[in-house]
């Protein structure tokens, strides 16, 4: 095996969920073969880079072995080296850090009556 489909290799070293969300990630030009928009039906072969944008993060991988079938992880990760810059994993962290947890109330407590509505209201305008 010399040459695998583009879209057949992200779906099976699991960087997406399944072989038609690979496809349209490729339509969308979400995903690049080193350096240039790639089309699902293109051809990787072992040392290409492929950069994948996926939920918000720009992911780069090194392609060291070439598979078609669907694996598990341990053995998916084999097939690729992952070139992601640090800043770019640690996005999420940066976004998330400093953000209000999840609103809580009382069970049983039931809907804010208006006043209480005001009041919760006036709190989060004067955070």
């Amino acid at each position: 095996m010399e040459k695998v489909r583009i879209d057949k290799w992200l779906w099976s070293v699991r960087i997406f969920k399944s072989r038609t969300i690979a496809t349209d990630a490729c339509k969308e030009g979400k995903v690049k073969l080193n350096g240039i928009s790639a089309k699902s039906s293109q051809l990787i072969q072992v040392g290409d880079q492929v950069e994948v944008k996926k939920e918000g993060f720009n992911m780069q991988y090194k392609v060291l072995n070439l598979i078609e079938k669907r694996v598990g992880a341990p053995i998916a990760q084999a097939c690729y080296e992952d070139l992601t810059p640090a800043e770019e994993l640690n996005k999420y962290k940066d976004w998330f850090v400093g953000k209000a947890g999840a609103e809580y109330r009382e069970k049983g407590a039931g809907r804010p009556t208006k006043k209480e509505r005001r009041v919760i209201d006036d709190f989060k305008d004067h955070r």
